[in-house]
């Protein structure tokens, strides 16, 4: 487990102008990028008390240090970002509550959506044998999938219609899980995260509330939980889970749609209202509460949402550049069952 003293860094390394206020010393070593100026031009280091300006190494989230405060823009691939207060969280204990991503946290199942991405943009170029790079990893895992495939519509296909690609992804994920949930699909594809199932016996066993957060669609997460519960005896996921949040149900012409996909993660919503409406934790008691995530975008989300952030490897956390935005980044559920119990 990576332990971080004070507010996130180390001690002993203060440099001038380098403290963001509700973070601590952004220290580029963790993945943090150094700005002039934000990307919607707002804000421009060292003019109009901005003292300094960082975004995470995918550009997903900049940071704008002013006296006493920091402001958190967070950009979007659909044209509508938006700016959230960066709260400084310390934890407390007991923990009341844990709240708990699903792909790549709860279950691993991350090759399976990017596999979704990938077939999309191959059927929206016609070229069946089209492949994602290494490079593209972090910016089509832990985001929305409206974001996911604009991102590799800019990249790969300029031009073509964002509605061509969803009805694309729509059609492949619609096949995909038909076969599985009829026993021809890949037997594979959503496997519970090594240790997933002793831990969330271990949060029942101390009456921790647990929540379920996930960016993907119902119809999309649903199957997948299902399936991990499964495998681990642990009955239906309805009845285990104090709350469980998804983005919604899939937006459709002749039927009701969401707003999931232009405030998924590293937006904050649905980990606040995970935690705030479904499990009915105050934000007085936010710093009883702690958030778990394998993405850059979900650590972004649960810091900016204000509760205590444990990163566990697997995801892209790193990669992302998304690693400051971490209280602690632990190895597996053991070190983050340690950490709650302090």
């Amino acid at each position: 487990m990576t332990r971080h003293s004070g507010a996130i860094f180390p001690e002993g390394r203060a440099v001038k102008d380098m403290t963001l206020p509700g973070l601590g010393i952004a220290d580029p070593s963790l993945g943090w990028k150094e700005l002039t100026v934000c990307a919607d031009g707002f804000h421009r280091a060292g003019e109009n008390g901005v003292t300094r300006i960082v975004s995470t190494g995918d550009g997903k989230v900049e940071l704008i240090a002013c006296a006493g405060h920091t402001l958190a823009y967070v950009a979007s691939g659909m044209g509508y970002p938006a700016y959230y207060p960066l709260r400084p969280v310390n934890l407390k204990r007991p923990v009341k509550a844990v709240l708990m991503d699903l792909d790549g946290t709860t279950v691993r199942s991350e090759s399976f959506w990017i596999g979704i991405i990938e077939r999309s943009v191959a059927s929206i170029l016609g070229d069946e044998g089209f492949h994602l790079e290494d490079a593209d990893l972090p910016f089509v895992s832990g985001h929305s999938v409206s974001e996911h495939l604009q991102y590799c519509l800019a990249k790969y296909a300029p031009g073509a219609a964002f509605s061509d690609a969803r009805g694309f992804y729509a059609d492949h994920a619609r096949r995909e899980m038909r076969d599985i949930l009829e026993g021809r699909g890949r037997r594979d594809a959503f496997n519970p995260a090594p240790g997933a199932g002793e831990f969330l016996r271990a949060l029942k066993e101390r009456n921790i509330k647990i929540a379920l957060v996930t960016s993907g669609l119902y119809q999309k997460a649903y199957p997948e939980i299902l399936s991990a519960f499964e495998t681990l005896g642990l009955g239906k996921p309805e009845d285990f889970y104090d709350c469980i949040i998804t983005a919604g149900e899939s937006l459709g012409k002749g039927r009701a749609g969401t707003l999931g996909e232009l405030e998924a993660k590293p937006h904050p919503w649905l980990y606040a209202e995970a935690c705030r409406v479904g499990l009915d934790i105050p934000p007085e008691e936010r710093e009883r509460v702690v958030g778990i995530e394998d993405s850059g975008a979900g650590v972004c989300a649960i810091r900016l949402a204000g509760y205590y952030t444990a990163g566990i490897a697997g995801g892209n956390i790193r990669e992302s550049g998304s690693l400051g935005m971490c209280h602690r980044y632990c190895r597996n559920f053991a070190e983050i069952l340690q950490l709650i119990d302090g």
